[in-house]
């Protein structure tokens, strides 16, 4: 077979927009999340089936079964013992409809890969094809982690554990980077020369923002977690002061920022501030420097981003976190993270 370059840049368009469509439909998958967690309906389904559950109640028989099956656990008995069939409708279309987007999102991914696998599109020899295999691992093992998040609102207490809603939130965050890599990867393989950029410190300070943006993401995880963002509702100043009496007063003291509310709250606050005090750091020096277009593009959408985010965390907190906010603000640190995958790949070093 012969090779054409524009054969080769059409095939690589198309992949890639599949996997910008999938990061896309990653995206949708943790607005549902937020949602069901902010309406309080992710422990309305209390089993797990693997390859069934496709099909909603169709009767009323059906809605009074799963009904019952709602009432053998804490939920019911400690957070709505007053709730009937009605009430218990109410919640569970939002969970049924997270799991089976999640389903139908494996599809999407599974499908097009055999597809381009059969085409001659992607060879067991090529790089590319093991990191499509370790995308389509990591999407099977977020499911297995929603379980495992769910499962332990099932035991004891009627809330599901902050380690494991931060662990699913983080896991589905890296789902996404990973799928906007390698899509990146597909549509622009090869970094700047430095002759047509000059990145200069905007490379590393790339990847420290990068880093400091997800850590924040993961935080807003326990504040979400432990329903950290009901208490001190003022900003700039908390409990009346810039650093909250109480800090850290928790036993153990180490495991205050992932356990104890206040800690938990101050700790998302100073890590949003800070990154955006980091992204308008480079958003400034970028102006001094000569950058391609699309990471001057890059540069300035995550500056703007920023600015959208710090509003929306700001709103959320201030009116006690109203669901409509609140899941624009989960939504925003998705977007901001994202874009800061962009300027990272955008502002990469030359392989040399």
């Amino acid at each position: 077979m012969s090779y054409s370059p524009t054969l080769d840049a059409q095939r690589a368009k198309v992949m890639a927009t599949w996997l910008f469509t999938v990061a896309g439909m990653v995206l949708f998958m943790v607005i549902l999340g937020g949602l069901t967690r902010l309406t309080h309906s992710g422990l309305s389904i209390v089993e797990w089936k693997l390859f069934t559950g496709w099909v909603p109640p169709l009767n009323e028989a059906d809605w009074e079964m799963l009904f019952a099956k709602y009432q053998n656990f804490p939920e019911f008995h400690k957070t709505n013992p007053d709730m009937d069939v009605q009430g218990f409708k109410g919640i569970f279309w939002l969970e049924f409809i997270h799991r089976v987007w999640g389903r139908l999102l494996g599809f999407a991914f599974f499908l097009p890969f055999a597809v381009f696998m059969m085409r001659g599109w992607v060879r067991v020899s090529d790089g590319l094809f093991w990191k499509l295999v370790g995308l389509l691992a990591l999407g099977g093992s977020q499911g297995v982690m929603g379980w495992f998040m769910v499962m332990s609102g099932l035991v004891d207490r009627p809330d599901v554990s902050q380690y494991r809603l931060t662990a699913h939130f983080g896991l589905a965050l890296l789902i996404i980077i990973a799928l906007i890599w390698v899509a990146l990867n597909l549509l622009n393989k090869d970094p700047y020369d430095p002759h047509h950029q000059d990145a200069g410190i905007l490379s590393g300070a790339s990847k420290a923002l990068f880093l400091l943006a997800f850590i924040t993401a993961l935080s807003g995880g326990f504040v979400a977690g432990l329903d950290a963002g009901f208490a001190y509702n003022t900003f700039p100043l908390m409990d009346g002061g810039i650093v909250p009496g109480g800090l850290f007063d928790y036993d153990p003291w180490y495991m205050a920022p992932f356990e104890d509310i206040t800690t938990v709250q101050f700790d998302h606050r100073t890590l949003a501030e800070s990154t955006f005090v980091v992204i308008m750091i480079i958003w400034y020096k970028s102006k001094s420097l000569h950058l391609a277009p699309r990471a001057r593009r890059a540069v300035h959408a995550l500056g703007m981003m920023a600015c959208v985010q710090v509003a929306l965390g700001i709103s959320t907190l201030l009116l006690v976190v109203p669901v409509s906010l609140a899941s624009l603000h989960q939504i925003g640190a998705v977007v901001l993270l994202s874009i800061a995958t962009w300027c990272m790949h955008e502002l990469r070093s030359p392989n040399r």
